[in-house]
């Protein structure tokens, strides 16, 4: 019997050999590796061919065009030190992110965007925001991300306290709106200290904060609003008293909408004149209020209006100048809502900034999946910048809130 064993197990070896080789095949868990690896590269790619200039937004433009990167000046020794009216007194927020030296970043996955959870975080209850949540998610869901946002409604101890949260839920990237640019570097700090990595998007942060994201993606403010800047300046003549209605303040838009264009008319339009600025937040009520007390103690002198804002600020400076007969008031604004479009079209308003609210957070997306590809991530991603007039402005419309 024994000899009879020994005989099967000779001839199955022999035929083992035969066909490939007695006790040459590879172990079990150097198969699983082997075939592991294509599945890896696949999901990569598989990221990385996610084109969302094909995807419509709900306005009948691509859902993302990345925009064009700026030129960089060199940094003063201390910004701070030059005149606010300076352009360069901003450098450390205009061009936050762009030469910043990063931290050691979290290592990327390199298995692509599928299946990966992130939660985003943003700033504040808006119908701007909705627009934004649903362009993330459009991207999301063209990545395979599974997304989870959350909004303090402006609150920035609630804010840090979502951040807590979402910290300790332990999701594959943090995407962040932040409230205040100077608090942001704690913000910052925190998310990177407990390894997640930071999609920072939106509002810009101090340069000091940028070191902890994987990188920064939003409008160029700034420099739309210098563009805006010089329409307005030139529709005037390069002459006149002007005021301006701020964002917010504390976060980014609230410098680069109101100190961009202040600087910028320093440079271009030295006898142009501010006659004041305030921040009365986003009640009509409050603007129209504003706007009316500005025409009477400014009369004649009064010439221009930059808004922050292209809804509810632009609707209060429409309904005061209305009211008071003004029609010679020249009005620029941020852009592009529904409002805004439409006062451009009832000849209300005489620019606007276009700014694609749903790409904005499709923007935010691509920058976790790009790392989670395992894909090079510029430091700064800017969107597309533009000036709509009434000349074009049905090209954008309709809005996409």
């Amino acid at each position: 019997m024994k000899k009879k064993l020994l005989s099967f197990a000779v001839i199955l070896c022999l035929l083992t050999l035969m066909l490939g080789g007695c006790g040459t095949a590879a172990p079990a868990a150097e198969s699983a590796k082997a075939s592991a690896a294509p599945a890896e590269n696949t999901g990569a790619k598989e990221t990385l061919a996610v084109d969302l200039s094909k995807i419509m937004g709900s306005d009948g433009q691509p859902l993302l065009v990345i925009g064009d990167k700026k030129d960089v000046p060199a940094r003063p020794a201390d910004p701070n030190a030059l005149p606010d009216t300076d352009p360069l007194h901003w450098w450390d927020m205009e061009y936050a992110g762009w030469t910043t030296v990063k931290a050691t970043m979290p290592k990327s996955p390199g298995d692509g965007a599928k299946g990966k959870k992130v939660t985003l975080i943003v700033h504040g209850d808006h119908p701007w925001t909705t627009a934004y949540i649903a362009g993330a998610q459009k991207a999301a869901e063209a990545y395979g991300i599974v997304l989870k946002t959350m909004s303090p409604n402006w609150d920035l101890n609630v804010q840090n306290q979502m951040i807590d949260q979402a910290i300790n839920e332990k999701p594959d990237a943090i995407a962040l709106i932040p409230i205040d640019s100077k608090a942001a570097v704690q913000q910052f700090k925190k998310i990177y200290d407990a390894g997640i990595p930071l999609v920072a998007t939106n509002t810009l942060s101090v340069d000091e904060a940028m070191k902890y994201t994987i990188g920064w993606s939003g409008p160029d403010d700034w420099g739309q609003f210098r563009m805006l800047t010089q329409e307005f300046a030139k529709k005037m003549g390069n002459k006149g008293g002007y005021a301006c209605i701020s964002h917010n303040p504390g976060g980014s838009p609230f410098f680069a909408r109101t100190d961009g264009p202040i600087s910028e008319l320093a440079k271009i339009a030295p006898d142009m004149k501010l006659l004041d600025r305030q921040a009365p937040g986003f009640d009509a009520a409050k603007v129209t209020q504003l706007v009316s007390d500005w025409i009477t103690k400014y009369g004649d002198e009064l010439k221009g209006i930059i808004a922050a804002d292209d809804s509810a600020q632009l609707i209060g400076i429409v309904d005061a100048l209305k009211k008071a007969g003004r029609t010679d008031i020249v009005v620029v604004a941020a852009g592009n809502s529904k409002a805004g479009m439409d006062a451009l079209k009832a000849g209300d308003c005489f620019a606007i900034t276009y700014q694609t609210t749903e790409g904005d957070g499709a923007a935010a997306m691509r920058t976790a999946a790009l790392f989670f590809a395992g894909a090079p991530i510029d430091p700064v991603t800017y969107l597309p910048k533009h000036i709509i007039t009434k000349d074009d402005v049905d090209k954008f419309m309709p809005a996409q809130w």
